[in-house]
């Protein structure tokens, strides 16, 4: 069988890492006989920046892609449709049994609509999230793609609900989730190897922890100098790995003098995956509209705000440990310096930590 990966943003990297230790794990103990799997890692080039991409096919281990489309920045419309075009010719010369793509970028739609049109099933990782916010890329990334999916693999029973709601109960498996896989697989990596905290000069516990990057904030001028207020007013020390996109609208907007006059805030470069795991575990509190992130402050039980009205992982509120406040000032600062958690209230939600063996067992299953 031979399995195409679809990745490209800086999410769908961290997801791919277990499923292809999966893979090598299998094929280990098929050893030679035919039934071993082919591989192929399509790397759209969506993120072309060094820490934003490169880093982790070095740092964890990842194989470098066997194509990268390098198709880089550029508006919506035109990089979705790039990646389509590049990817079907990869398709076409690699004939792939299977199909996988991840989370809810441009790549993930477009790698789901370049293989379906080709007649070639797909397998959509983290199937069935919504956050009912069609004004978020990201939603009706996820919506079109789970339409088009044979393989409908869900992290929680939420999602599996949220499908069937949606007339979509054939292909569905719930799974658990891959980033959990990853964060168990490589949490004491990041401890043994990051310098972060001393290179940045922190002590556990003894900061704030944020990131910003989705559109609805970086592209909304009232919202992101709300969001930006709110640091420069913090007393706490924050630490703010700047996604090159943000930072550009920040300068656009002529908004760095609210960074640059803070004291408390350190503005760094974006963060490798092992010292990003590394700055959320010893966080006070994290300030996030990454809903990757959320999950992982739900896992190293770390209290997250998150800069949004809505998000894919309610769970994460309904348990306690997160808080929604949007870009509302007076919230974030609140929440900011408010105990609104409590250890007793976390619970499993999202597996055991088996999700990628579980989905290439259903794959294989499913195609010999």
């Amino acid at each position: 069988m031979k399995i195409f990966n679809f990745v490209g943003a800086r999410p769908n990297f961290v997801k791919v890492l277990p499923i292809l230790q999966a893979i090598a794990a299998y094929n280990s103990e098929a050893g030679k006989s035919t039934d071993k799997i082919t591989e192929v890692l399509v790397h759209t080039g969506q993120h072309y920046d060094y820490l934003m991409s490169k880093v982790f096919f070095g740092q964890l281990g990842l194989k470098p892609p066997d194509y990268n489309l390098e198709v880089g920045s550029g508006p919506q419309g035109w990089q979705t449709a790039e990646i389509l075009a590049r990817a079907e010719k990869v398709l076409l010369e690699e004939k792939p049994d299977i199909a996988i793509t991840y989370g809810d970028t441009n790549s993930t739609l477009a790698g789901a609509l370049a293989a379906a049109k080709l007649l070639i099933p797909v397998a959509h990782i983290e199937a069935g999230l919504r956050s009912y916010n069609r004004k978020m890329p990201e939603e009706i990334n996820r919506i079109l793609t789970d339409r088009l999916s044979t393989y409908l693999f869900c992290p929680t029973s939420r999602a599996v609900k949220n499908l069937a709601r949606e007339g979509m109960t054939t292909g569905v498996h719930l799974v658990g989730d891959v980033m959990y896989d990853a964060l168990l697989r490589n949490i004491k990596i990041a401890e043994t190897r990051s310098q972060i905290l001393v290179e940045l000069g922190l002590k556990p516990k003894g900061y704030l922890l944020t990131t910003i990057h989705r559109a609805e904030n970086t592209d909304n001028p009232e919202n992101l100098e709300s969001i930006l207020a709110a640091f420069s007013q913090l007393e706490q020390p924050l630490v703010l790995p700047l996604h090159p996109r943000t930072r550009k609208r920040i300068t656009q907007l002529d908004l760095m003098g609210l960074l640059e006059n803070d004291s408390n805030l350190k503005v760094i470069d974006p963060v490798s995956y092992l010292d990003m795991l590394v700055l959320e575990k010893n966080a006070e509190k994290i300030l996030t509209d990454s809903g990757g992130i959320q999950k992982e402050a739900y896992w190293l039980k770390v209290p997250c705000i998150t800069l949004r009205r809505e998000t894919e992982w309610p769970e994460t509120v309904e348990t306690g440990w997160n808080k929604l406040v949007g870009a509302d000032t007076e919230a974030i600062l609140c929440f900011a310096d408010e105990q609104f958690f409590e250890e007793n209230q976390q619970i499993d939600l999202y597996g055991d930590g088996n999700a990628s063996e579980r989905i290439l067992e259903i794959l294989l299953g499913e195609n010999r």
